[in-house]
């Protein structure tokens, strides 16, 4: 399954722009960007904007609006039990966080909130960009972070 559509990076963020490290978090340089097509196999991939790409592989959290009005979903992309997922299509990011924990963490215009925690056994997640920027949750929490100059595990 698999949805595209091209949409006008006029208002998205440059590609030029690198991911922000604080002592407990990545702020992704995702803001404004569209998730432009959604694909599923055993796998949850969203691409986005500026040739990013957000790659799912364990069970996801997709909330909208406040837990306690709206309890969450979750997303089993092994099972391909995805379907609210493609609320998501054409929702910009507000915001990226890849937390040093090992979970990543979207919201989007839509209301929506995605969230993936580490998994003990494998890489629950990973967002790559270009100039070779690749984030990836590692098994039991951490993240493992690559730049156009590099690997440093945080």
């Amino acid at each position: 399954m698999a949805l595209d559509r091209r949409i006008s990076q006029g208002a998205g963020v440059s590609a030029e722009e690198s991911p922000v490290e604080h002592e407990d978090r990545w702020i992704l340089n995702l803001r404004s960007m569209s998730v432009t097509k959604i694909s599923v196999d055993f796998q949850l991939v969203l691409a986005l904007d500026s040739d990013w790409e957000v790659v799912l592989e364990a069970p996801v959290n997709l909330s909208h609006g406040t837990a306690h009005t709206n309890p969450s979903v979750l997303l089993n992309p092994e099972s391909q039990d995805v379907a609210a997922a493609l609320a998501l299509f054409g929702a910009k990011v507000l915001s990226a966080v890849a937390f040093k924990s090992g979970t990543l963490r979207l919201v989007f215009d839509t209301g929506h909130h995605l969230t993936c925690s580490s998994d003990p056994s494998f890489e629950a997640w990973q967002v790559t960009g270009p100039t070779g920027w690749r984030f990836a949750s590692l098994p039991g929490g951490d993240i493992a972070v690559w730049s156009g100059s590099g690997a440093s595990e945080s």
